[in-house]
């Protein structure tokens, strides 16, 4: 990070220039919860949580702070002794990564990846030479869970983590700091702050060093959808005795959305700070939300709100804007490689998958009749406030039993695609495919045929349009020539409720119900809105 102006001078000093352009929240209209950021150079990298998803914690990039492009991950696989990330043994759904941190360190000339496993209780460290790669694992930490982390690299080099620990009743919760060694295992460990009632739980650590000055940004999840900053003058250690309040439900700056809160800080090259919270959308997932930063005389950070105290939904562009490759867009599967804004719903069956220039090759890599039990789903976030999801299928190499399409799921599942049973092959629209999150995500429904017909031929478009609005409604419809779209079947409901951290996403599937040997081909997926 840059060096702030004193502290006394700092409201002064960091006036927000005067830019024509302005932009809209949110910066990127997608799921990307947990929001970490770091500048180096001239270039910000934003990493987020994905759960189960693998790959894990994708990284994107932009030059401005609201033009976003996706990049790589941190995580290439989850490289564990446990099947169920493979959707092998069990099941994986809502465990794996939740908020990690990214950090880059100057002296090593390296970044540095770390989380906590959720459902897994180990802390990992991911190193990379370069932010695209390659990413490899540095450090397991098997007896401590650095719970929704933050990664500080001292004026010194050491390395330092803030982490979260609570008890049940909540109000108890308290962050802890570890010291790394240079093994990257934890050398010290100590309880810095405690919360207390007026507080309530806090959790989401970042952990930040400006102009010699210690602070902590922890959130309030709760009720209160809140942000509180700690700091300690001196010694990394603390006292943490001095919190100031940031955010307490200050409005909804995307409609229908929560309020903003958690994520993360970052500066520009100007000295300017600006704040990435998250809000959120119900069954569409957690969206970034962007902010200017003024330093008060007392040395804290205030968001530049509205007359009401409301974040804005509008802001002047932070820095000249720099296009990126955009969001939305048409994808052929050219490259070895899966593009980063993709991620499987588990660890893929790699022998069952190719890219090349016919495009994404996938061969059946589960025998089953139940979606969420098929491997080598390859999913991708919707995109709002509402738009269109094509995918161009051929179809020609489907086995007897196979089923290959386009799905809309959480955790509860509706798909359109081609069904092909002995001579016959249909074109399907199926509902109410469910898993139960209060009981390890076992499928309680397959789902039912809600309509069908007959085609004929070798390939076939299949679409979904759908809203951020919640609950999210998709309407599937399909085409025999690219150009005149059917609807078929009904409207299907992404249901709400339940302990579930991701929002809705496309999916791309195969999988046979009798024999493996069959494989669609898919020539192109294209984003756009509508």
């Amino acid at each position: 990070m840059g060096i702030l102006p004193a502290f006394a001078a700092a409201a002064a000093v960091l006036q927000l220039s005067v830019m024509a352009e302005t932009f809209a929240q949110p910066p990127v209209f997608q799921d990307l919860p947990d929001v970490d950021l770091i500048r180096v150079e001239d270039t910000f990298y934003y990493s987020s949580s994905t759960f189960h998803y693998s790959p894990g914690a994708p990284i994107l990039r932009s030059y401005d702070l609201v033009n976003w492009e996706y990049l790589s991950h941190s995580l290439p696989t989850f490289e564990f002794d446990d099947p169920k990330f493979n959707l092998t043994e069990g099941r994986a759904y809502n465990d794996g990564v939740y908020a990690s941190s990214l950090r880059y360190h100057k002296s090593q000339n390296k970044f540095y990846w770390v989380g906590c496993m959720q459902g897994h209780g180990r802390t990992y460290i991911y190193t990379a030479p370069e932010i695209d790669g390659p990413w490899v694992k540095a450090s397991t930490i098997i007896d401590y869970c650095l719970y929704d982390a933050g990664l500080l690299i001292d004026d010194d080099n050491t390395i330092y983590v803030a982490s979260g620990k609570w008890t049940p009743n909540g109000a108890e919760s308290q962050t802890w700091i570890a010291a790394l060694n240079e093994n990257l295992q934890v050398e010290r460990q100590e309880s810095v702050f405690q919360s207390n009632e007026e507080l309530g739980y806090i959790e989401g650590a970042r952990f930040y060093k400006i102009n010699g000055t210690y602070f902590l940004w922890l959130t309030n999840p709760g009720v209160g959808r809140g942000q509180i900053m700690l700091r300690s003058s001196g010694d990394v250690w603390g006292p943490y005795d001095s919190w100031h309040r940031v955010l307490a439900n200050n409005g909804a700056p995307i409609e229908g959305s929560g309020a903003p809160h958690q994520g993360a800080l970052v500066d520009t090259s100007d000295g300017q700070y600006w704040y990435m919270a998250f809000v959120e959308l119900g069954t569409s997932g957690r969206f970034p939300v962007l902010a200017p930063l003024e330093w008060d005389e007392d040395g804290w950070p205030n968001v530049v709100f509205d007359e009401n105290g409301h974040w804005k939904s509008s802001y002047d562009y932070p820095l000249p804007r720099r296009d990126v490759e955009p969001i939305e867009g048409r994808f052929e599967f050219a490259d070895s490689k899966i593009p980063a804004r993709f991620e499987w719903n588990h660890n893929p069956d790699n022998e069952k998958w190719l890219t090349g220039h016919d495009g994404l090759m996938l061969h059946t890599a589960t025998v089953t009749d139940d979606f969420f039990a098929a491997r080598n789903t390859l999913t991708h976030r919707i995109l709002g406030p509402q738009s269109n999801v094509t995918i161009d299928l051929d179809y020609s190499s489907m086995a007897d039993g196979d089923r290959a399409g386009l799905a809309t799921l959480r955790y509860n599942a509706g798909w359109i695609g081609v069904a092909k049973d002995g001579n016959s092959t249909t074109v399907q629209m199926v509902d109410h495919v469910e898993m139960d999150p209060s009981n390890d995500f076992v499928t309680v429904s397959k789902g039912d045929v809600i309509a069908e017909e007959p085609i004929l031929g070798d390939r076939i478009w299949l679409r979904c349009q759908i809203s951020t609005k919640s609950p999210n409604l998709s309407i599937f419809s399909y085409s025999t020539d690219g150009e005149t779209f059917i609807e078929l079947g009904q409207a299907h409901e992404t249901q709400q409720g339940a302990v579930w951290f991701t929002g809705t996403r496309h999916g791309i599937f195969n999988f046979a119900t009798k024999n493996h040997g069959g494989y669609v081909v898919v020539k192109a997926f294209d984003i756009h809105l509508h």
